[in-house]
């Protein structure tokens, strides 16, 4: 028997890419578990409670100071070094006490900041003062740096780079093209060493011409495909117009799910003429600068898969920019910028919809249209606004008749028509024409 070249080959490529992927699936190096905690009470100078005083700045102070940058009051981070800490107890017990007093630096930080005294706070002990002290003292923190031979971009759970694996994996499937390459190869080196007969493949016909020659077919298949064009071109046609799933990316981010969701801001807040008009209305920037006049950057730990805390505090940056809102003298400057939002909901002219008749005397909720928007990162529009989806809400939604008078007496005649205690709004007219149409 004659002896095959490449008997042994394959089986050792198949073993040496097994042991190279499994190498390259485990974690490369050894990574020590760093594990930083702080102590539940840090010692400042003033001998305070930095839990404690964590808690009590966010309740009471946080509205108008930050630690490591002016807002509507100063930095407090090194006040303890500016000021005496009995002067300190006085100045936050009751500021204006001291200003009326003439204290020369109570009188210079009244000036300094528009004449405009800090709310007083006599509830808070010393002891509460120093807790205080003891948190905004705490030195700024600089990011850890990342430990050496980690894996910082598209890493996966193991510590191994994502693009790496993909690699591996590439490398295994190469080595068993290669492999089945080398095994066919090699049989036939053994069919042909020993005399073996190997089939020879047989004509066929090509399969166009097969598909030809079969008129019943040829005419199903026609058939079939000017059916399927004829829908497909009905249903292109029909989507002329429905924008359902439009999401624009506008000149400023405004995330729906921070301030609609974590922070439970009502929508009509912000959308405050839909109560009243027929348009819900973009809101002002000052409406915006009502929070964000002291909300100069969102809070540590925002963060999403797709957004970073630096990026929301870069987009309040724009609305300050846009606003002409100096951070530094916490005033107006009168440079102002157009912000060019896109407008995601448009529904055709000759459609009328009257928000105020839906908010207000409907009560329907914001959601019923515009889906959840407390879960929206980005804004879409959610529904497809189409004619056939309002008649539809029409035929299905109940009139709330309590506690209003407006439809009192028109219930009652219209429920002894139709024999129903509910009615929806297309048995009340719902259905008209001329109710969106006119």
């Amino acid at each position: 028997m004659k002896q095959v070249k490449y008997r042994n080959s394959a089986s050792k490529l198949l073993l040496l890419g097994t042991v190279f992927l499994f190498s390259l699936l485990n974690p490369v190096f050894a990574q020590e578990e760093a594990v930083l905690t702080e102590a539940a009470a840090v010692e400042s100078t003033a001998g305070g409670d930095v839990a404690k005083g964590e808690a009590l700045f966010k309740s009471l102070c946080a509205a108008c100071h930050k630690r490591y940058k002016k807002m509507t009051g100063p930095a407090l981070f090194g006040v303890t070094e500016r000021r005496d800490t009995e002067w300190l107890y006085s100045w936050i017990k009751n500021s204006a006490a001291m200003i009326a007093s003439g204290d020369a630096d109570a009188v210079a930080i009244f000036e300094e900041y528009k004449k405009t005294p800090m709310n007083a706070f006599p509830q808070l002990t010393n002891t509460d003062i120093d807790n205080i002290l003891a948190y905004v003292m705490v030195p700024k923190a600089d990011p850890p740096p990342p430990p050496p031979g980690e894996v910082t971009s598209q890493s996966s759970g193991s510590g191994v780079s994502s693009n790496l694996i993909l690699a591996a994996l590439a490398l295994v499937f190469l080595m068993l093209v290669v492999v089945l390459f080398l095994v066919n190869k090699t049989l036939r080196n053994f069919a042909e060493a020993n005399g073996v007969q190997l089939p020879e493949a047989e004509a066929r016909t090509p399969i166009w011409k097969a598909f030809v020659q079969n008129q019943f077919l040829v005419l199903v298949s026609a058939i079939f495909v000017l059916l399927a064009s004829g829908y497909f071109v009905y249903g292109y046609f029909m989507q002329v117009g429905v924008d359902q799933g439009y999401m624009p990316i506008q000149p400023i981010h405004y995330s729906h799910k921070i301030h609609a969701g974590d922070n439970k801001i009502e929508c009509k807040y912000c959308h405050s003429s839909a109560r009243v008009s027929k348009h819900s209305g973009i809101p002002s920037l000052n409406v915006c600068m009502n929070c964000h006049k002291s909300i100069s950057e969102v809070a540590e730990g925002t963060a999403t898969a797709d957004y970073s805390k630096e990026f929301y505090d870069g987009e309040i940056k724009k609305l300050y920019k846009a606003v002409g809102w100096d951070e530094s003298s916490q005033s107006y400057t009168g440079e102002t910028e157009p912000v060019k939002w896109v407008r995601i909901h448009n529904l055709p002219d000759f459609a009328y919809f009257n928000h105020s008749q839906h908010v207000s005397v409907a009560g329907i909720e914001c959601q019923k249209c515009h889906g959840p928007v407390e879960e929206m990162e980005i804004m879409y529009q959610h529904a497809p606004l189409t004619m056939g989806w309002c008649i539809n809400c029409h035929r299905e939604t109940n009139v709330k008749m309590e506690g209003n008078e407006y439809y009192d007496k028109i219930h009652k005649e219209l429920s002894k028509k139709y024999g129903v205690d509910k009615l929806t709004a297309a048995q009340m007219g719902g259905l008209e024409c001329g109710k969106c149409h006119y």
